[in-house]
């Protein structure tokens, strides 16, 4: 079982993907927003992130930016899981640090598989 932390400002979301971590025998853990996501991962240090773009003040390009450079953090993999599905958007991503890039709505195999993809 991996701890996953799942960054996303949308409640709706926070659940679907909670929901869809948990049958894949995994914690979920969450945060509001890219602030609250670079603390939680700093403090509980999970295998790996679920990073929304767009959100209010630290958007999830910025908050896997800092993730991806921080000493403390650069070790766990983030998969971006965004509404944003422009080729410009995924490398932008790739580019800030993150290591996957899946497209809202999310299929919940696909988004299983790749986290084992991520895991060690």
């Amino acid at each position: 079982m991996a701890k996953i932390l799942i960054v996303d400002d949308s409640p709706t979301e926070l659940h679907v993907l909670t929901k869809i971590l948990q049958q894949g025998g995994h914690e979920a853990l969450t945060a509001a927003d890219g602030e609250a996501g670079i603390t939680t991962a700093r403090a509980q240090q999970p295998d790996v992130v679920l990073m929304d773009v767009v959100m209010p003040g630290l958007n999830g390009f910025q908050a896997t930016r800092k993730l991806s450079r921080d000493p403390q953090t650069q070790h766990i993999p983030v998969l971006m899981v965004t509404t944003k599905d422009q080729d410009t958007d995924r490398e932008w991503g790739i580019r800030q640090g993150a290591r996957g890039y899946l497209v809202k709505p999310v299929d919940g195999r696909e988004l299983l598989q790749k986290i084992d993809e991520l895991l060690p």
